[in-house]
């Protein structure tokens, strides 16, 4: 059962969750670590701290997200995963918000094949998982420009990782990196890569994981206009300054 501490963490960030939704997690927790068995998924195993660290740390962006982004995401609006790995903050975010559509987005094959059968064994009609580089699906016109909220969690520093996902956001939709304490170290390269692709911060929220030690920062980049055509660029550049030097 999910325990009681869980359930006041989430309570002071705004959550209540459903039993339906409860039991989501508890089924993508014993898969997790079954996988994990055979695969490294995660160094997290023990439960209290797959909670915490993993579901309550996705969980943490829903109270801050601004209305606008909220409304379409419990109006069918789209979610993109960019580098999920095991699924986060991706399935978390997709029990959490049944009618937004969700994008998990993973290079490795072998993920995708388990994120597939979590999405069968929770039932999340809403939930897809596609095998793709970076660097290609922020081209494909199926995806590019159209996702209200693109979020990535410990996938990379914040310039290449913008090249990334800002390709992905719609205009006026949100990039939102899970960073940690030392972003400060990111930002002002990161910032200018941002505005080459579209974006603008709006702001940036550093929390602590109520009732943990946990520090998250999370910075909310606005599209405010399309991204240059020549970017995401090819495997390996994104991780070289965006401006060439």
């Amino acid at each position: 059962m999910i325990t009681e501490k869980f359930q006041q963490q989430l309570a002071e960030l705004g959550i209540t969750l459903s039993e339906k939704q409860e039991q989501q997690l508890l089924s993508y927790y014993e898969l997790l670590i079954e996988t994990n068995k055979q695969f490294n998924l995660t160094a997290i195993t023990e439960f209290e701290e797959v909670l915490e660290k993993h579901f309550l740390d996705s969980f943490a962006i829903a109270p801050l997200l601004p209305k606008d982004v909220i409304k379409a995401l419990e109006n069918g609006g789209s979610i993109a995963d960019l580098g999920t790995g095991a699924g986060l903050p991706g399935i978390p975010l997709s029990v959490l918000f049944p009618e937004a559509k969700v994008l998990l987005i993973d290079s490795l094959e072998k993920r995708i094949r388990f994120l597939e059968t979590v999405i069968e064994a929770l039932a999340l009609k809403n939930c897809t998982a596609v095998h793709a580089r970076a660097e290609d699906i922020g081209k494909d016109p199926s995806h590019r420009e159209k996702y209200d909220l693109v979020v990535s969690r410990a996938v990379a520093a914040l310039s290449p990782l913008a090249e990334y996902c800002l390709p992905l956001t719609r205009v006026q939709g949100l990039f939102v990196p899970y960073k940690g304490k030392k972003v400060t170290e990111e930002i002002e390269t990161g910032e200018k890569a941002i505005r080459i692709l579209g974006g603008e911060t709006e702001s940036q929220k550093d929390i602590l994981l109520p009732q943990t030690e946990y520090e998250r920062t999370f910075l909310f980049v606005r599209k405010k206009k399309k991204t240059p055509d020549r970017y995401p660029r090819k495997a390996g550049l994104p991780t070289k300054d965006i401006l060439g030097k």
